[in-house]
């Protein structure tokens, strides 16, 4: 009962895991009423029986399996906790076969259990059972980002719209969930015994979102004070009202926020600029977003500059925040009536100069939006002038990084025209096409609008014969689209499966994980297992499992795993093809997931052949 009463104190639980946590918070204090009948009615432990004791040590087993397993979710590294989901699925599920194991053989009779509650406790059980067949679509977007962030290959794994939108959706946006990160990752360390290539992917990311809200300092894994932090230990002398609470260094030109805090004006402008709204220090929400110089600080920070023969560093001097916002609305406000201009080359400044703006920070995309710019820039995807139909839709990719954007881009019918210039554009504007329509996917009900436009077909065509960069936004915008059982059949009508296959073997392209993952997707649909299920296919996997990266491993055991155990004459194909003893390597030494991949398909092949 303690057990059960700590785990409901947690409050804290990481977003990507915060579901799954609740959930089972929520079903362990339903066996409260359970504990509670048990201590009333036995009274004396020693009076249990050799059956009820073993029960009840199992029940704590499984509640501290399940404490330990929630407290990591609840303080562990918000990173590596997103990049393991599906270990971290596992565990979950792990937990739910403890607990029912220990409730299966609980003497509920002989222990004096109210039948209300075994009823109750029954209904736990059956919930904790569907909990493990339940396979919820996970964050695809946070997934692909993911996978773009930490790709070595990929142009776009230092794109600031992608770190600002995986930063808000890890909730590590605030100079404090940063702070906490680094404590987290450290004890990660700590516990994992040093260096390893995921700890260092973790690290590399911590490092992108500090800088994002102005902290410039380098986190390694042993923890060496970087250049930046020396420099503050000089200046340890420095009165903390003259250090600016985001970077801890002393302010050049301080200004004042709306809550009355001061920051230095490089560090806050940052922050505003990564579509924060809060003040960084108090947490508030920030009514205005106006910044007012500090001149009564300065002169402070100047005097004791002078006194203690200390020199401010040099900086960019920036124009006042006030006049820079209304000059910047005006702007686009003007921009967006120029996008219905009667004069060709006046609309094409205009789109092309609201392109640049979409793309800066989350603050113009805000702004153009509510200026009316979305029914503007949607009108000129029709426009025939194709350099003017490039502008507008790579636009409306930027703008549809805000949510609220994305549904107010579908209503104006953008979907359509968007896969019409998806067939005939430019070849820039056919990428940024398919870029757009996997933005606008993540919504559900915009995934029904592409399949039921037709959209997918031009999409692999694409993917088919489009450029390096057009055949991985392509990539893209299907896996995200065959996530809807509907769209898995319309692509593999359009013909999908073909140029997956042939990605499997161009290594240049460096597209096997992306083609694996579509596979992976298909292979649950009967249409897909029939196209699939090829002995060519089934030797190509085996190739992969053999020889490929971790991930490839990784992709590749999970494909073979789901036609196998819908088709044994896969599985003995792939005996033949020598498949067992790499898959034994793999479930020792593999990813986390492609240990569990592997391991269920070893005990599917000692199924088809006995295999000692």
């Amino acid at each position: 009962m303690e057990v059960i009463e700590t785990v409901g104190s947690y409050a804290g639980f990481r977003k990507t895991q915060r579901k799954d946590c609740l959930n089972l918070v929520r079903r362990l204090k339903l066996l409260v009423p359970l504990l509670e009948e048990i201590k009333d009615q036995v009274g004396n432990p020693l009076g249990v029986s050799g059956s009820g004791m073993v029960s009840l040590v199992s029940l704590k087993k499984a509640l501290l399996g399940a404490k330990k397993l929630l407290k990591n979710c609840n303080h562990g590294s918000k990173i590596y906790l997103a990049m393991e989901s599906e270990a971290v699925l596992s565990r979950f599920h792990g937990v739910y076969d403890k607990l029912n194991q220990a409730l299966d053989g609980m003497p509920y009779d002989e222990l004096g259990v109210s039948v209300e509650v075994k009823e109750q406790v029954e209904l736990m059980r059956m919930q904790l059972k569907r909990a493990k067949r339940r396979t919820d679509t996970q964050d695809m977007e946070l997934a692909m980002d993911m996978m773009v962030i930490f790709s070595k290959t990929d142009d776009r794994n230092a794109d600031i719209a992608i770190l600002e939108r995986l930063a808000n959706k890890l909730e590590l946006h605030t100079i404090a969930d940063l702070k906490a990160e680094t404590a987290a990752i450290r004890k990660l360390v700590k516990h994992r015994g040093g260096h390893n290539e995921t700890l260092q992917q973790i690290l590399d990311l911590l490092g992108k979102f500090k800088l994002i809200v102005g902290i410039d300092e380098t986190v390694s894994l042993d923890g060496p004070i970087s250049t930046r932090t020396l420099r503050r230990c000089q200046s340890s002398l420095i009165p903390n009202e003259f250090l600016c609470p985001i970077t801890l260094e002393i302010m050049t030109d301080p200004v004042i926020v709306a809550t009355g805090q001061t920051y230095e004006r490089e560090s806050i402008t940052k922050w505003l600029n990564s579509n924060h709204r809060t003040c960084p220090k108090t947490g508030q929400t920030l009514d205005l977003l106006s910044l007012a110089p500090n001149f009564a600080l300065r002169n402070l920070i100047l005097q004791w500059c002078e006194k203690n023969n200390f020199e401010l560093p040099k900086k960019d001097t920036y124009p006042s925040s006030d006049t820079y916002s209304a000059d910047l609305m005006e702007e686009i406000s003007l921009l967006v009536k120029d996008l219905s201009s009667s004069h060709p080359n006046v609309r094409r400044d205009a789109v092309m100069k609201i392109r640049m703006l979409s793309k800066e920070n989350p603050e113009n995309r805000i702004s153009i939006a509510n200026t009316g710019g979305i029914p503007g820039l949607v009108q000129l995807l029709y426009y025939p002038d194709s350099k003017i139909q490039e502008h507008a839709v790579t636009a409306l990719l930027n703008l549809s990084i805000d949510e609220t954007n994305k549904r107010l881009i579908a209503r104006e019918g953008a979907i359509k025209a968007i896969i019409e210039i998806l067939q005939n554009g430019t070849d820039e504007a056919r990428e940024n096409s398919a870029a757009a329509l996997f933005s606008l996917s993540m919504l559900n009900e915009n995934k029904i609008l592409v399949g039921n436009f037709n959209g997918i077909p031009p999409l692999v065509s694409l993917l088919q014969n489009g450029t390096i960069r057009g055949k991985k936004d392509a990539a893209t915008a299907l896996f995200n689209l065959s996530l809807n059982q509907a769209n898995k059949s319309k692509a593999i009508k359009a013909g999908i499966i073909p140029p997956l296959l042939r990605l499997l073997d161009d290594k240049n392209l460096d597209m096997v994980d992306e083609a694996l993952s579509i596979l992976l997707l298909l292979v649950s649909h009967p249409e897909g297992r029939n196209e699939i299920g090829r002995l060519s296919f089934v030797e190509t996997l085996v190739g992969i499992i053999r020889s490929g990266t971790p991930k490839n491993k990784e992709c590749a055991v999970s494909v073979l795993l789901e036609l196998g155990l819908n088709n044994s004459s896969l599985t003995l194909a792939a005996l033949q093809f020598g498949v067992y003893e790499p898959l034994r390597e793999i479930a020792i030494n593999g990813t986390n997931r492609a240990q569990r991949k592997a391991n269920s398909l070893l005990q599917h092949m000692s199924k088809c052949e006995h295999i000692p």
